[in-house]
């Protein structure tokens, strides 16, 4: 079994000894911090971090990446003190001792995107680029529906310009798809860049996050490919397949939020899918 296998735990439930102890169930090594006993893992402190990592401990689990909302604001919102909580975030990888963290490319009040804005965008990102530099941790820009890199080309854009030992890509097949992206065409150019995979599937028709390998992703495609070309980064199960603590703040329409309660269940359906495609 590929033994780098990770999963946003906080949709099994808002508590941490139950996330773990669900992992572990499945022999999972790893989990992608998001919201820990139902705090964003942004704002936790100093306290709150170290008794994180003393639970991790315990149960013999590691941070694959931490699943930060670094970058999932409007350009026009408060960057300094937004950039100050990336400062936070970034403190509480290294005390996770967690290289990666994922991270976006900023919300804007809709239409089509400007030069003005594209320009802002590149110069924020160069910024956290710049300080990730410093500190000796890996930003993951991750494609996210209405973000400035929510499909292929402008993510490639973003990767041309700022592509670096400390700024790679995840990859979210769900997310390019709700983009109305196609998701093997995305793969083809973003490709080389591409440092961790989200395992997320959605329907083409309504958008609709379902099992991977059940919806329009091309997961099996994709995995075929970077195994291929020698990939051997996380698949972290975003499962998406019920609602849960904190899904409220995550999503911009309502659409995630009228499903039935998430829970360990769907967890082990999203994990079983996954094992089935590998």
């Amino acid at each position: 079994m590929y033994n780098k296998i990770s999963g946003f735990s906080d949709e099994i439930a808002s508590d941490i000894n139950v996330q773990f102890e669900a992992i572990g169930k499945l022999n999972m090594k790893y989990f992608e911090p998001r919201f820990i006993n139902g705090k964003s893992i942004s704002v936790l402190n100093d306290e709150e971090v170290i008794a994180l990592k003393a639970k991790m401990d315990e149960c013999g689990i590691k941070a694959s990446s931490i699943g930060s909302p670094v970058g999932k604001i409007k350009l026009t919102d408060d960057f300094d003190a937004h950039f100050e909580m990336f400062k936070r975030v970034v403190k509480t990888a290294k005390m996770l001792d967690c290289n990666f963290i994922r991270i976006f490319s900023f919300y804007h009040d809709g239409g089509e995107w400007t030069a003005d804005e594209r320009a802002l965008v590149l110069e924020r990102l160069k910024m956290f680029i710049e300080y990730a530099k410093k500190e000796d941790v890996i930003l993951l820009h991750e494609n996210e529906k209405d973000i400035y890199g929510d499909i292929a080309p402008r993510c490639l854009d973003i990767l041309k310009e700022l592509a670096c030992d400390n700024f790679k890509a995840v990859f979210d097949p769900a997310n390019f798809i709700q983009s109305g992206q196609d998701t093997k065409e995305a793969y083809e150019m973003l490709k080389d860049f591409v440092a961790y995979m989200h395992i997320k599937d959605a329907m083409k028709e309504d958008g609709k996050v379902v099992p991977a390998g059940y919806g329009d992703g091309n997961l099996k495609y994709i995995l075929d490919s970077l195994f291929a070309n020698g990939f051997d980064g996380f698949l972290s199960l975003e499962p998406h397949l019920g609602s849960f603590e904190g899904l409220a703040d995550l999503e911009l329409d309502d659409k995630m939020l009228s499903l039935e309660e998430s829970g360990e269940g769907k967890f082990i359906l999203a994990y079983n899918s996954l094992v089935e495609l590998l």
